[in-house]
């Protein structure tokens, strides 16, 4: 039978004993949607949604490893693989929806509405979402050492900010497009509005999640997020699921480059639209 068992002498890696249902239920929904996005990005040839399917890759290896876990509660390895796993899955998801303002804005000819050169959009926001991954990284993989705890979590935290100000930003530019748009539509204004409100959408599902995660670590071991399960369900678990299942739903590979400029193209049909 599944007990709480300490890592070592009376330092417990766990504050509960782990449910393996919740984490067979979510590992199963994960799956499937992964199989789908990876499907949907390969007909749609949208290259930029291969980090999108990447992260529903770390979000099974979590999950499967969060359900070893129950039998294995004074083990190292399972406790880190699902603790890095599904700590990092959602920083894919981002880099995915950074890449698709770019191309979205490209399509109807809008460059002269961002924020930012569309140039250096995608590059921008990956390499803070890199140094998020890098720091976040670090510092989930320190804090099974007891030692390292409390310098795990911050770091953890500061990798957790460095994502959250670069997504605020990304917002704001977003919010920005939408207000120029609407003042000054382009030539080529298409059906923008369509493709740019599920993009709200799965930012503040992502957004929500990483302040969740912030609050989380700030209370520490001790605290109500840490040392009960069903917080992490419903604030990441549950919110994640909800950004795969709305990229799919509304899948952004519909917008594609073309060699003579970008178009915004027909969910059932490959036919293009000026």
């Amino acid at each position: 039978m599944a007990k709480l068992e300490p890592y070592r002498g009376d330092y417990y890696l766990w504050e509960y004993l782990p449910s393996k249902p919740a984490a067979v239920i979510f590992l199963l929904l994960f799956l499937a949607a992964t199989l789908f996005h990876t499907w949907k990005a390969w007909k749609t040839r949208a290259k930029f949604c291969i980090p999108f399917c990447i992260g529903g890759l770390f979000e099974i290896v979590g999950y499967g490893a969060r359900g070893a876990c129950t039998d294995r509660t004074a083990q190292l390895m399972p406790y880190v693989i699902q603790n890095i796993f599904i700590l990092l899955g959602p920083i894919f998801f981002a880099a995915s929806i950074y890449m698709f303002l770019a191309r979205l804005i490209r399509s109807v000819g809008a460059e002269k509405h961002s924020l930012i050169r569309v140039n250096w959009m995608t590059k921008t926001f990956v390499a803070g979402d890199i140094a998020s991954f890098l720091v976040q990284g670090n510092g989930a993989g320190m804090m099974a050492i007891d030692r390292m705890a409390d310098i795990a979590k911050a770091i953890v935290i500061t990798g957790l900010m460095i994502q959250i100000v670069v997504f605020g930003f990304f917002m704001l530019t977003s919010i920005v497009f939408e207000k120029r748009m609407r003042r000054a539509p382009t030539a080529h204004e298409g059906s923008w509005r369509r493709h740019l409100y599920p993009l709200y959408a799965v930012s503040v599902l992502i957004m929500v999640r990483s302040i969740f995660r912030v609050i989380e670590y700030a209370m520490g071991n001790k605290g109500y997020l840490l040392s009960h399960e069903w917080p992490m369900y419903v604030f990441d678990s549950v919110l994640m699921l909800g950004v795969m299942g709305i990229w799919g739903w509304w899948h952004p590979g519909i917008v594609r480059q073309e060699t003579d400029g970008a178009q915004l193209l027909s969910m059932g049909s490959m036919e293009s639209k000026a």
